[in-house]
């Protein structure tokens, strides 16, 4: 079987935090977990953050941006070479995370590539480290939460381990309300060490390293300590076609912890039958149609932290429920997200 990026579009993961958060952890964490093929743009705004040989032990060729830091470029060229390059299905990567300098604005980032002009992109997320300890003194002085917050998908909260054990609670807990003032929906996750499971972040394609990849992040995982926080995962197969309104639904208003909601489902449109996949990241949905084929009606699978398994569990049973009436006004709304996705 073709790993999943090899036939359809491969999601791309906006990796922020201003300088000194802990950026770079995260990211060589990501690395060196098994499972998945992962590709990186590097930025090259003053020294480069990701060790270049681990780099090159997840992809063919590390891409590298330079000239300033993203959000700066004239264009989004330098940037759309990159993820051309990246995902091309040769590869077979199944996430592109791009690593943007500690002054790139995460909105700019995230539009560049939301709007990118190469095809096999999709969004898969706006993930924002937070350094706990020095946040009230870099990022958040005061007034008006940062516009950052906005746009932000999964905030990290970093270096948990540094903040005073008296006040640790109550700073994090202060960090997590003024995220959500100024974004009610973003999921936030306590950490340190950029210890963060990356099922939150992309998809696994197995437990252990793909055959083809070169053994070097397994060598650097060797004698070394990255437990995380194991994220929940919820799946639940269909019984047979499903209402497009009440699988909206569920993709607009996602159960309360399920950060990335995925999944294949055929819908009864009222006068036939189609295939659609669903992606779920944060608020963002993206739906393509997919051929019916003979491999089953599909399933939903929803992934976040500390989830409530029954209260999941039963609302993604709602959407899979079988349709028992046309719904042609649900029918356009899946629809609509068919043609924004494109």
């Amino acid at each position: 079987m073709s790993r999943p990026s090899a036939t359809g579009r491969v999601p791309v993961v906006t990796l922020t935090g201003h300088l000194g958060a802990g950026k770079t952890t995260v990211l060589n964490h990501l690395l060196q977990q098994p499972g998945a093929r992962v590709g990186v743009v590097v930025n090259d705004f003053g020294d480069v953050n990701v060790d270049a040989g681990l780099v090159t032990g997840q992809i063919d060729e590390p891409a590298s941006i330079s000239g300033g830091c993203l959000c700066c470029l004239p264009d989004a060229g330098g940037l759309d070479a990159a993820l051309e390059r990246l995902t091309h299905p040769r590869l077979g990567l199944d996430v592109v995370i791009v690593e943007a300098s500690g002054i790139a604005d995460p909105l700019t980032l995230s539009r560049m590539i939301r709007f990118s002009g190469v095809e096999r992109v999709r969004p898969g997320g706006v993930v924002d480290v937070v350094d706990a300890v020095e946040h009230f003194d870099t990022v958040d002085t005061g007034g008006d939460p940062p516009a950052r917050y906005a746009v932000t998908s999964l905030v990290v909260l970093n270096k948990t381990d540094r903040l005073p054990a008296g006040d640790a609670e109550r700073t994090l807990d202060r960090i997590e309300a003024r995220v959500h003032e100024r974004n009610p929906a973003a999921q936030v996750v306590r950490t340190s060490h950029g210890r963060v499971d990356p099922s939150l972040v992309y998809d696994a394609a197995s437990a252990e390293d793909p055959p083809d990849q070169l053994p070097l992040a397994a060598l650097l995982r060797d004698g070394r300590e990255h437990d995380h926080e194991h994220a929940d995962a919820v799946t639940v197969p269909a019984s047979g076609p499903v209402s497009p309104g009440r699988l909206v639904d569920l993709l607009e208003d996602p159960p309360p912890g399920a950060y990335r909601i995925k999944g294949r489902v055929v819908v009864d449109t009222g006068r036939s039958l189609r295939g659609y996949v669903v992606h779920v990241v944060g608020r963002s949905v993206h739906v393509t149609s997919r051929g019916i084929g003979d491999d089953g009606l599909g399933e939903l699978v929803a992934i976040g932290m500390h989830l409530d398994v029954g209260q999941v569990r039963d609302r993604l049973d709602r959407a899979l429920a079988p349709s028992d009436r046309p719904d042609a006004q649900g029918f356009a709304r899946l629809q609509r997200y068919r043609r924004l996705s494109a």
